[in-house]
């Protein structure tokens, strides 16, 4: 924990204070939560709660035969969200219980072990259900470990800054479970600048997966070597003609930022880009060349065109995919991006974006049935550029100064416990 000296004396940093225990607050909840991921059982609760109510059923009724069948049902139910452990413990409370209730109300023997015989059937069966059912997820859980590392291999990270823009992303695959769909984007510094691109790949499962990772694989090398934002194109449109098939394609928007003041765009068949300028104006960026989608320029001959676009101090500029625009509610229409983007812009693309994609969400009733991909960049200005108070989790420490006239205030790095 850092600790502070002012004047001579130490105090604890109440800024420090409060990192720290939201830190531990959410070191908590995460351990909680890979708890729950592992498997790890939780405690049987509603089907001990309903052998409890058959048995103050039992006791307060007096049926006898006529409640005991229904003991069945704690053990078949604790087979659904406990593991085998679980199922037999709940399965050995119910026979005891049982047999307790039978003997006091005076049930044959005959009648009584038949319904035993039954509770310990379904104990077993339950049991195995449970068995494989953990088996079932954990497979699940190594598949989605797989697919959720193979979508950062295939779409990195963009950090919070990347050159001289401001920038944030979001993405959701329609296909939750596999955490991976067929949109891309990539954000990248370069000798020529930053660059750009966002796409959609024809199709979806793994073959989209693979056309997306070529399109960003090419994309990433060409952005290094080519000082021509249109031969970047061309090397991507080669690579494809090569490994496509024929009816497969990529819409994609490419983007430059070679001078101060100015945006290249190139785009290829996809949904003009969003500029949003430093007055709050949401103006769309349409082609004035539209091309082909990227894989098809060989049955058009038609090469795409370069625009360029003014972009200020304060500007932004958010790209996206079909997922995005195409999403209905339950009337059948379809998301207003443009006027969304002008509610909810604001000097933070991460906070802009989180506000789309929560308003998304919720105009589409909570599940996207297509993928969806935004990128925002934004060109701050002076105003905006402050210096973040450190927040420090873990073992690591941290530094801060300010020198006056007379005296100095110093808070150095004390590893926390």
């Amino acid at each position: 924990m850092s600790q502070a000296r002012d004047h001579g004396g130490t105090h604890w940093s109440v800024p420090s204070l409060r990192n720290r225990a939201a830190c531990l607050g959410a070191s908590a909840r995460g351990r909680a939560a890979a708890r729950l991921a592992a498997g790890t059982p939780v405690l049987p609760v509603l089907p001990v709660l309903i052998v409890s109510v058959v048995v103050i059923a039992d006791l307060i009724g007096g049926a006898g035969m006529v409640w005991l069948h229904l003991l069945a049902a704690g053990p078949a139910l604790a087979a659904t969200t406990n593991g085998p452990r679980g199922v037999v413990c709940v399965g050995f409370l119910a026979a005891v219980l049982g047999a307790t209730l039978g003997a006091r109300n005076g049930v044959p023997g005959g009648e009584l072990a038949a319904v035993l015989s039954a509770l310990v059937a379904v104990t077993v069966a339950s049991g195995l259900a449970s068995a494989l059912r953990t088996r079932r997820d954990r497979v699940l859980a190594a598949v989605r470990s797989v697919a959720e590392t193979a979508q950062h291999a295939v779409l990195t990270p963009v950090p919070a800054t990347v050159g001289p823009f401001q920038a944030a992303v979001r993405y959701s695959a329609a296909a939750a479970e596999a955490r991976i769909g067929g949109d891309l984007y990539a954000l990248i510094p370069t000798p020529y600048g930053v660059r750009l691109i966002v796409g959609d790949v024809r199709g979806k499962g793994l073959p989209a997966v693979g056309t997306a990772a070529l399109v960003l694989g090419v994309f990433r090398e060409a952005a290094y070597d080519e000082p021509d934002l249109l031969a970047v194109i061309d090397r991507i449109e080669r690579s494809l003609a090569r490994n496509l098939g024929a009816d497969d394609f990529v819409t994609a928007v490419v983007a430059g930022y070679p001078q101060a003041g100015h945006l290249e765009v190139v785009n290829c068949g996809h949904a003009p880009p969003l500029l949003v300028h430093a007055s709050g104006s949401v103006v769309a960026v349409e082609p004035a060349h539209p091309a082909p989608p990227l894989g098809l320029r060989g049955l058009t001959g038609h090469t795409p065109g370069l625009e360029t676009v003014p972009f200020a101090d304060g500007d932004q500029l958010l790209l996206y995919t079909d997922g995005v625009t195409e999403a209905r509610d339950r009337d059948r229409e379809f998301y207003q991006l443009a006027e969304g983007l002008a509610r909810h812009a604001s000097d933070e693309p991460a906070r802009t974006l989180t506000a789309l994609h929560d308003e998304l969400l919720a105009h589409v009733g909570g599940r996207l049935h297509d993928d969806a991909a935004l990128l925002l960049i934004r060109k701050p200005t002076v105003r905006d550029v402050v210096v973040p108070e450190p927040t420090v989790c873990g073992a690591a420490g941290s530094e801060a100064g300010a020198a006056g006239s007379e005296e100095t205030a110093a808070r150095p790095a004390v590893p926390s416990g």
